[in-house]
């Protein structure tokens, strides 16, 4: 694949997505240069907001194997990544395996399981292998896994702990549709006569792997290096944060930079770039003080507030 084929995969990817998610390209952008940066998504919003539709769509466009995990409070790591179960016709013990051994895994109202069982997805989310019995076992490329929250519903509900928030490497919001949104996806309902949605395959997971590898060949300056160094870092030290940013999240922005300048047909980064996904790529990984979470700062105000202090670096020509 070369970079002007990546650029149309890139758009007739999104194109197709949009003719059923209306009016959120800029979402299904980011959801799509996180796929491209190979990196883990996580939507938190309010339920009907079609988070499960996005990522069905992608894994049908993509080309690619779906599993579907609803994420409950009696759900035991085993049914996540397996077993290993007595045969008795050949006598031997044979691994069962679990949703997890798939290209796309949606994750379903992830923090409705306990920390136990959230946690039999780090090593698979960091390592791309997961341990049955003390065996390890590769996973398919590309593993991507897209989880879903509900931030009203807080009964009943397990906080994703830190570690494994910090794998995710967008955190994202669908929003709601505006007006005329929401007339459109009214009337597209009528016009195809069913809840089901027809979504053209365009890539398979050999194409996914290819532009992929394609983005690890992007120029980075070293001025953007340093800007994003110094994003990263403001962020331990601004006055309403507890806990700033872990190095994850300059990978993020690094990993996140390049996807979106391949997909524009670039070889190189722009400043934009970078702080088009300052927001998706650190908020989560954050941690307030006291006061300020007590008085509705949210974590995206201050990464706009470093944002807009960090002085932009003139990228030479």
């Amino acid at each position: 694949m070369d970079p002007g084929e990546l650029q149309n995969f890139s758009k007739s990817m999104v194109d197709e997505i949009e003719k059923h998610i209306i009016g959120k390209r800029e979402l299904l952008e980011t959801v799509f240069y996180s796929i491209l940066a190979d990196g883990h998504i996580l939507f938190e919003d309010y339920p009907g907001l079609a988070k499960t539709m996005i990522a069905r769509c992608f894994s049908s466009a993509l080309g690619c194997s779906f599993r579907r995990v609803q994420f409950t409070p009696d759900l035991l790591p085993a049914d996540i990544t397996g077993s290993y179960f007595f045969n008795r016709s050949t006598g031997n013990f044979e691994l069962r395996k679990g949703p997890v051994f798939t290209n796309i895994l949606l994750g379903d109202e992830i923090n409705r399981a306990p920390p136990k069982t959230q946690s039999a997805l780090l090593e698979a989310m960091q390592e791309r292998q997961t341990t049955i019995e003390g065996e390890s076992h590769k996973l398919d490329r590309p593993f991507i896994v897209i989880a879903t929250q509900n931030p009203i519903e807080y009964e009943g509900t397990y906080p994703l702990p830190e570690a494994q928030l910090d794998r995710f490497l967008v955190k994202v919001n669908v929003g709601y549709p505006s007006k005329a949104g929401e007339s459109e996806i009214l009337k597209r309902r009528i016009s195809r006569k069913s809840d089901e949605m027809d979504v053209k395959t365009i890539g398979n997971p050999e194409r996914i792997i290819e532009a992929q590898e394609l983005v690890e060949n992007i120029h980075v300056e070293p001025v953007l290096i340093d800007y994003i160094t110094e994003i990263v870092t403001r962020t331990r030290t601004h006055p309403h944060v507890e806990v700033g940013s872990s190095p994850r999240g300059g990978l993020a922005l690094l990993k996140l930079s390049r996807a979106c300048a391949a997909a524009q047909d670039r070889d190189f980064v722009i400043p934009d770039d970078i702080k088009r996904f300052c927001i998706p790529a650190l908020s989560h990984r954050l941690i307030l003080k006291p006061d300020p979470w007590v008085k509705g700062i949210q974590p995206a105000t201050v990464i706009t507030d470093i944002v807009a202090k960090v002085p932009v670096p003139k990228v030479p020509r």
